[in-house]
């Protein structure tokens, strides 16, 4: 798939407007919605293992229909792919140890990298991803790199990192994947910033007084309606700005494969495409949508890249 940045800079229909929470304040939720079912959740953390080294920690949770467990990967960089691409290691047990020698391809040189994880009381609410009762622990070269969880972790592995420093652990990036009909709820979750409260999110697309050709997708924070995209055949890719705890917040979309997606039928079949919806912070020098080479030469820099970005995906 290509960068999502990348098709805006090329296509994108691009909306000007940027507001508080202001005008669009008007909650409305259709009763007759059904909300669609999240099926893969990858969270990626950036952590510091020392001083100079920076390394990126992806954690990928599945429903239990498609595997049990979770699948890892670790990179120097931020990672592009999905879930299921090269790079990842499935962890298929409910508990367990696994030491990964020359873990990724992309890293420089191999370190010696372990994990320790116990799902065995995991507790889940609709997604794949748990809540509570359970722990992920990943050293890296004998140091924490990760730690997940709110379990009490077991004696033997406490006395293992027992006297360990815990990294600066910080999530930049989030992937949730949702099957459902194209006319169906999505609400996630997201804090924006380190500091920020959590926020949830809602996105709908329905069918307005414009009638069955043209839908209506609207998002939600905390239930207030801050983008509203009419006439979707025709602004099917696009960009909008609002401001959430005092942050710039690009909320980009591109439901092109809902609409023309002929193998499947589009929006006049029983069955669509993929449609994407992503929400990124801007830093503080940027004034405009990045593309990928400019994001790149500037996360090597460590200058000016987003801090936080969630990206929705949406199959039919």
């Amino acid at each position: 798939m290509r960068n999502i940045a990348t098709c805006y800079s090329e296509h994108a229909v691009r909306v000007s407007d940027s507001y508080c929470s202001g005008p669009l304040n008007k909650s409305y939720i259709s009763p007759k919605s059904n909300p669609s079912i999240q099926n893969v959740v990858s969270c990626t953390y950036k952590t510091h293992i020392s001083n100079q080294k920076r390394l990126y920690v992806t954690i990928s949770w599945c429903s239990k229909m498609i595997c049990q467990g979770f699948f890892i990967k670790i990179s120097e960089k931020i990672p592009r792919e999905n879930h299921y691409q090269h790079g990842f290691h499935q962890l298929p047990k409910i508990k367990g140890t696994k030491s990964l020698q020359d873990f990724s391809s992309d890293l420089k040189k191999k370190l010696s990298i372990t994990v320790h994880w116990d799902l065995s009381a995991a507790d889940f609410e609709a997604g794949p991803e748990p809540i509570r009762g359970f722990y992920i622990v990943v050293l890296v070269n004998s140091r924490y790199a990760l730690v997940l969880g709110d379990m009490e972790i077991d004696p033997a592995l406490k006395d293992l990192v027992d006297g360990l420093v815990l990294p600066k652990v910080t999530l930049v990036s989030q992937c949730e994947h949702y099957k459902g009909q194209w006319n169906s709820e999505i609400s996630s979750k997201a804090k924006f910033s380190e500091i920020g409260v959590e926020h949830e999110i809602m996105i709908k697309c329905w069918q307005e007084e414009d009638g069955p050709q043209s839908p209506v997708l609207s998002v939600y924070i905390d239930k207030k309606r801050v983008v509203r995209i009419k006439r979707l055949q025709w602004n099917f890719r696009g960009n909008q700005v609002i401001f959430v705890d005092g942050l710039l917040v690009d909320v980009m979309w591109d439901v092109y494969g809902w609409y023309f997606d002929q193998t499947v039928g589009g929006f006049n079949s029983n069955k669509g495409g993929c449609g994407f919806i992503m929400f990124r912070t801007r830093s503080g020098l940027d004034s405009r949508l990045w593309l990928e080479e400019e994001e790149n030469k500037l996360s090597d820099q460590n200058l000016g890249k987003p801090e936080f970005s969630l990206l929705i995906c949406a199959t039919q």
